[in-house]
Parts: C-alpha cells; sequence; structure tokens
C-alpha cells in the first residue's frame, strides 16, 4: 500500500488472486495507487507483473479479491473509461502490412482523436525517433522500432492513466532516457504511469516502486527506502590514511550513531558503516575520527546501484521463506509427536 488514509486512488486492488491451470501466477495483490505518479512494477521475468496489468485492465478476471482502476471495476469498463486509459502490451499488436503513419493514424482514430491530428502523430513519431519511417511497413521495421511505434500508439489519445509493459526493452540507453524523461513530463502535466520493468536501474525514475517476486507483492517503498529496507539504512564509506587498528575499528562499532554496530572493512584502508541518516552522522564521524587522530583521505554517503538492493531485498525474501517453512515443518512434527503420544498413551490405557 502506498497511502493507506487517502481517499482518492487511482487504482486500487485488495487481494486479488489469478492462477492459471492451478498455478498462481498473482497472489493476494494489494495496491492503492493515487493519481499524478509514476508507479514502476519491478521484478524478474515470469514474475507475474504482466499479469497484474492484464488484471487491471480488465483482459483477465481476477479468481478473488476487489479491484477498482478510475473508480471502476475493470470488467465494467465503458467507452469513458477506456478512452481514458492507454496500454503499451509487451507484443507487438499492430498491424504489420499498414505503414508506421497508418498505424499511428488508425490507432488515434480509435480513440477519437480529433481529425485535425498531423501535429500531433508528428510530435509523436519525433518522440520515438522514427520522422522520415512513416511510409515504411511495419513488418520492415526491426524489433525496436516496433516496440518504439508501440509506445506512440498507446499514447496518441493523451490519456489520463498509462499502462507501460516493459516500455524501454530493447532500447539503446540513449532513447531510453529520451523515454523517461518524456514520461517525467506526463507526468507533471497529471498524468498516472504504472510502468513494469526489468531493469531495476529505472526505480530511481519511479515515484514509487513496487517489487513483485513469484507472484506476490513483496513491497511498495520509494526509491530511496528501498535502498534502506535493503541494506538497514543509510550507507556511509570512510577511507583513511592507513587501516584502522583493531581498537580502533572496535571503537568505532561502538559508536552511538552506528546502527547496531554495523561497521566492516573494505579494500583499500577504507570501511563501511551503517547508519540511520547519512547527512546528519558525517559531522559526527568526522569530529570523532578527529578525536581518536585518524587522518581522513575522504568520507562520503555510498548510494549503491538498484541492482545490488534487489539483489539483497530477494536474498532477504528467501532467508525469510526458508524461515517461515522451517517454522512450519517445526510445528507440524510437534503436533505428529503430540499426536502420536497421546495415541499411544490411549491405546495404553
Amino acid at each position: 500500500m502506498i497511502n493507506e488514509t487517502s481517499n482518492t486512488q487511482i487504482i486500487f486492488t485488495q487481494n486479488v488472486s489469478k492462477a492459471f491451470d492451478g498455478v498462481p501466477a498473482v497472489e493476494k495483490l494489494n495496491l492503492d495507487i493515487p493519481p499524478g505518479v509514476i508507479f514502476g512494477f519491478i521484478g524478474p521475468s515470469g514474475c507475474g507483473k504482466t499479469t497484474s496489468v492484464r488484471l487491471l485492465l480488465g483482459i483477465y478476471t481476477a479468481d478473488s479479491g476487489k479491484i477498482e482502476v478510475l473508480d471502476r471495476t475493470p470488467k465494467k469498463f465503458g467507452r469513458r473509461e477506456r478512452v481514458q486509459i492507454g496500454y503499451m502490451p509487451q507484443q507487438f499488436v499492430l498491424y504489420p502490412e499498414l505503414t508506421v503513419w497508418e498505424n499511428l493514424n488508425f490507432a488515434a482514430s480509435l480513440y477519437g482523436v480529433p481529425l485535425r491530428r498531423k501535429k500531433r502523430l508528428q510530435e509523436l513519431l519525433e518522440l520515438v525517433e522514427l520522422t522520415g519511417q512513416e511510409s515504411k511497413k511495419v513488418h520492415n521495421l526491426s524489433g525496436g522500432m516496433q516496440r518504439r511505434l508501440s509506445l506512440a500508439a498507446s499514447i496518441v489519445h493523451n490519456p489520463q492513466l498509462l499502462f507501460l509493459d516493459e516500455p524501454t526493452a530493447g532500447i539503446d540507453p540513449v532513447l531510453r532516457r529520451k523515454f523517461w524523461d518524456y514520461f517525467q513530463k506526463l507526468k507533471e502535466e497529471g498524468h498516472t504511469l504504472f510502468i513494469t520493468t526489468q531493469y531495476v536501474s529505472e526505480a530511481v525514475h519511479c515515484d514509487y516502486v513496487g517489487l513483485m517476486v513469484n507472484g506476490r507483492l513483496l513491497m511498495v517503498e520509494t526509491p530511496d527506502n528501498l535502498r534502506r529496507r535493503a541494506l538497514g539504512g543509510d550507507i556511509i564509506h570512510l577511507y583513511t590514511s592507513s587501516f584502522l587498528t583493531e581498537g580502533q575499528f572496535n571503537e568505532l562499532r561502538r559508536q552511538p550513531f552506528v546502527l547496531e554496530g554495523k561497521v566492516s572493512r573494505l579494500r583499500n584502508q577504507g570501511v563501511e558503516i551503517v547508519v540511520d541518516e547519512a547527512s546528519t552522522i558525517l559531522p559526527l564521524l568526522l569530529n570523532w575520527c578527529q578525536e581518536e587522530q585518524i587522518p581522513v583521505e575522504s568520507a562520503s554517503e555510498y548510494v549503491p546501484v538498484f541492482d545490488d538492493v534487489f539483489v539483497e531485498l530477494i536474498n532477504q525474501e528467501t532467508a525469510a521463506e526458508v524461515e517461515r517453512v522451517a517454522e512450519e515443518t517445526a510445528v507440524s512434527v510437534e503436533s505428529a509427536v503430540v499426536e502420536e503420544t497421546a495415541v499411544k498413551e490411549a491405546a495404553d490405557g
């Protein structure tokens, strides 16, 4: 959940589950997404992101739970709701025998974009860098160019709510950044974007990030809070002129500004320190070094890439799952022993 006290949400789900042939694809999905934000849905391939999007669009029907999008159940969407929604699926769904211009123009007509739309179509083709390709048939485009055309078609009608399923897959880094700049512009104009991605690094562009693994939404956090949850706090890297002695190292671990004594050694006379808030703790750390007569070469907050954050969160969830299974097994064994003892006592009696 993002805002449990909010009375306005553009997407709301409660305990939504979906299975195919008895195999769970999405389990107890709970979301509460306010308007005017970029929500990033991140997770490995096959984790349930696309299924979740299709449930929100009404393409799939949930086995259980409640879904509301634009204050309406997706299966009851009318024309009013559908013209407010844009959807870019993973698979290419436009017409390969039509030209780039014909496909984009056809998508515009479906959504009721006014006939005087040439300027709008030209702007979109420039955005996705397909200017000059207007007369080329789509089946002659590369996969990356087809993805870019799909994006243009999904936003041609300027929708209030935009679902983008892996919009930057197969796109070069420069164009990917251009897309995200445009997504930010849409958000500033009041649009809401629901974006799935396997590029964990793209989390930094989102207001909120949902982390999904094996059909379960593990958490929804801001990008900064995701880092904090993965690492246990903020991280400071301290480099000194010489290695800290064992005495200095242990004394540093005991300092009140260090969270749970979390200090570890790095290469090149460095140490990594976990603190509550790096900007507040850095002056205290430097004062301590001065008092201990420890020459400092550098001290700064360390911000890990989101790939590392994602791996750490997955490792934590895996460890927690192993622990849950172990506890359930122990309870089952204990129950079996108690039952067996009761049976023997009854037989002896």
